[in-house]
């Protein structure tokens, strides 16, 4: 997979767990090792920036004039994607990638039908769409000098996308200077720019659509919610780990249409997304394609700062036996643990906002203690931890959002920069990102089973009936949940509230 060539030029380190490898090397996979100290700088400037900002907005110290909300909002995603573009085309990327996405780019624009078949990408068909339309548009001879900014151009959007869809949840529910925090946060996040930005990987791009999904399940818009997670899926098989979030919520509804409802969508997204590349192919092509993708790589840890990882099991063979069992076999012992607690949680508390909380369980669940995880597979977290903060106002949540915004950098910075190796050395890096991923789990279980006890927690926005709008008094909503919605308007004590049905 792409992200993955940096994997044979892994081996040429000392063991310090802190040596370059000898992909650093013009021409070579890896990045050029440019710009790392100042990327530190920023990633410090920026936490402590974020943290005194946060704290103003708690001490009511923040305030924005109501009139500029819109400006503002629009001027800090503008401002992100200025910067990220701006910096795009100075910076070479992971070279084994760029030149994977842009070696595919051009094979794509040739056509779809015969396009796996002339290339070497085991990526699904989704993102292939994508290639295509930057294949088609280097072609021209004024803009083939920006190609490596147009590889990178679709994650940099999705950046912003992902802001906004974060942003618009939290003006629903938070005072205005908090949402556009939470905007601020996801769209300058160090964890965010180095993914995109710096590496040119497209992790952003589907963080964007497990978003949009949770959003549609968290809304009780199931049929959204199918058609999202197959797409998510579409563009990676990490997109599977989300898949019983909607599982956990066809369950709840105790009907059967809702499940067949959401079966077709799924079967003709599927269908409408890969016929273009299924003429003369086995009709098992798609599945023989997940398949390989996901043998690919049978390692305990793959540069995941995780437990195996932990456990000095980087590049071990998942099938060597640790304690009773072997790395695969804990893994999947594991993934059962986090999808049952998930589930458990989810179906006991009667909050369809519990989707966010699941969603983020699973996804730190399963890349902190399953196998075969690579160093970018928890991206998603850092906004689904945003997303849960925004629906359950936990400070405990907001932690989270730092806290895996952290480990997601420290961990694609050791391997963008070369600062890991194969031989099982459990570096300082390694060791504190393990240990606070694994501590962010334990904490997330933690919170998902104070919410889930709390009786009647439905989310305001979930229980209002489809077509039903909301007007919010000038006041901020403090409260996200309640016990009962009537079908015209309530008070919630000290803010008005009114809920009109359209």
């Amino acid at each position: 997979m792409p992200g993955d060539p940096q994997n044979a030029a892994d081996g040429g380190g000392s063991g310090s767990g802190f040596t370059r490898s000898s992909g650093m090397n013009p021409g070579g996979f890896g990045s050029d090792g440019r710009y790392g100290t100042a990327l530190a700088v920023y990633a410090a400037l920026f936490a402590g920036l974020l943290g005194a900002a946060f704290y103003y907005a708690k001490a009511g110290r923040l305030r924005i004039n109501e009139s500029r909300r819109g400006l503002l909002i629009s001027l800090l995603l503008t401002a992100g994607l200025c910067l990220k573009l701006a910096a795009a085309p100075w910076i070479s990327g992971y070279r084994g990638d760029i030149r994977f996405f842009t070696t595919w780019a051009k094979e794509a624009a040739h056509g779809l039908g015969s396009f796996y078949e002339n290339s070497s990408s085991d990526y699904p068909p989704l993102y292939i769409y994508i290639l295509y339309a930057t294949g088609k548009i280097v072609t021209l001879p004024q803009i083939e000098p920006f190609f490596l900014t147009l590889i990178k151009l679709p994650s940099i959007i999705a950046d912003a996308v992902t802001a906004w869809l974060l942003y618009k949840a939290a003006s629903r529910r938070l005072p205005f200077e908090t949402a556009i925090l939470i905007a601020g946060f996801y769209m300058f996040n160090p964890a965010v720019l180095i993914n995109a930005t710096f590496w040119g990987q497209v992790d952003s791009f589907f963080t964007m659509i497990v978003v949009a999904a949770v959003l549609a399940v968290t809304r009780r818009k199931l049929g959204w919610g199918a058609f999202f997670l197959t797409l998510s899926i579409l563009m990676k098989p990490q997109g599977i780990i989300y898949s019983p979030v909607l599982l956990f919520a066809l369950l709840r509804t105790g009907k059967l249409g809702p499940w067949l409802k959401a079966a077709a969508i799924a079967a003709v997204t599927t269908v409408i997304v890969a016929l273009p590349f299924s003429a003369g192919k086995n009709p098992r092509w798609l599945y023989q394609l997940y398949s390989g993708t996901v043998n690919e790589y049978p390692y305990a840890s793959v540069n995941a700062f995780n437990l195996f990882g932990l456990l000095g099991a980087n590049y071990e063979n998942s099938s060597s036996i640790y304690l009773l069992f072997s790395y695969h076999v804990w893994s999947l012992i594991f993934i059962a643990a986090a999808t049952l607690l998930s589930g458990w949680y989810y179906l006991s508390s009667r909050s369809a906002a519990f989707a966010s909380l699941s969603a983020l369980l699973l996804i730190s669940g399963v890349f902190t203690f399953s196998s075969s995880m690579h160093e970018r597979y928890l991206f998603p977290a850092a906004a689904l931890a945003l997303l849960a903060y925004v629906y359950f106002q936990d400070k405990r949540l907001l932690w989270m959002a730092f806290g895996f915004s952290a480990t997601i950098f420290l961990n694609t910075y050791a391997v963008y920069y070369g600062y890991t190796s194969r031989d099982g050395h459990v570096g300082f890096l390694l060791f504190f990102s393990a240990l606070i991923n694994i501590a962010l789990c334990i904490l997330l279980v933690k919170v998902m089973h104070d919410r889930s006890r709390r009786p009647n927690a439905l989310s305001l926005e979930a229980a209002l009936p489809s077509g039903a709008a909301v007007s919010l008094a000038p006041g901020r909503v403090p409260l996200t949940e309640c016990s009962s919605i009537p079908r015209t308007c309530f008070l919630v004590p000290e803010l008005p509230l009114l809920f009109f049905l359209k």
